[in-house]
């Protein structure tokens, strides 16, 4: 509960960094891993992992021996999935640095990048920074999903983040509506390969 709390208020203090006033849903975070072999990879990278909704629920979908690195720019939030969460490398640091990231872990690149971040608040640059490293970093056959809210979708940025996926992988899925999410989501699920 006092995860929940803590999202809270970050999200009131800094709603421009937190993108949601709770966490993701069951529904939505196993959406987020449905369909990427998530349960055959040897490594797996979460952007944003928040209160660590999304982060458990692939802890405990991935083999024993899977390298999951998780990053989050809040200090806090990290430092409670560390603790929560012990069998998972947690990095307190921004998605922007991936690369970097990945090369301290002896990692040339992702079966998976799982994203939670806020992309309908974030700016054109942030939001290009991001996807290049994700690009970069994820393996040939590797997928890279993230979740949107039914009303992103409708924002500029929201708009925009669309064009940035289509330009980028060859496959973009999206997922039926998650209604039983507050507030409602859907998934993207892309990959370079058709």
């Amino acid at each position: 509960m006092a995860n929940k709390t803590r999202f809270f208020i970050k999200f009131l203090r800094s709603p421009n960094t937190v993108g949601s006033v709770c966490p993701s849903s069951n529904k939505l975070c196993q959406a987020m891993i449905s369909g990427i072999n998530i349960d055959k990879l040897d490594s797996v990278v979460e952007l944003g992992a928040g209160t660590g909704v999304i982060t458990n629920c692939i802890a405990h979908s991935t083999m024993q021996s899977a390298t999951v690195i998780t990053i989050e720019l809040d200090r806090h939030l990290a430092e409670d999935i560390r603790r929560e969460i012990p069998e998972i490398h947690v990095v307190n640091d921004s998605a922007v640095n991936l690369k970097e990231i990945l090369e301290n872990h002896n990692i040339s690149s992702v079966g998976a990048i799982v994203s939670g971040l806020p992309w309908s608040i974030f700016p054109e640059k942030l939001q290009t920074d991001i996807l290049d490293a994700v690009v970069e970093n994820l393996a040939p056959d590797g997928f890279f999903t993230t979740f949107a809210y039914l009303q992103g979708i409708y924002l500029p940025a929201g708009r925009r983040f669309k064009r940035q996926l289509k330009k980028r992988f060859a496959s973009v899925e999206i997922s039926p509506i998650i209604w039983r999410n507050f507030p409602p989501a859907f998934v993207y699920r892309c990959s370079r390969a058709r």
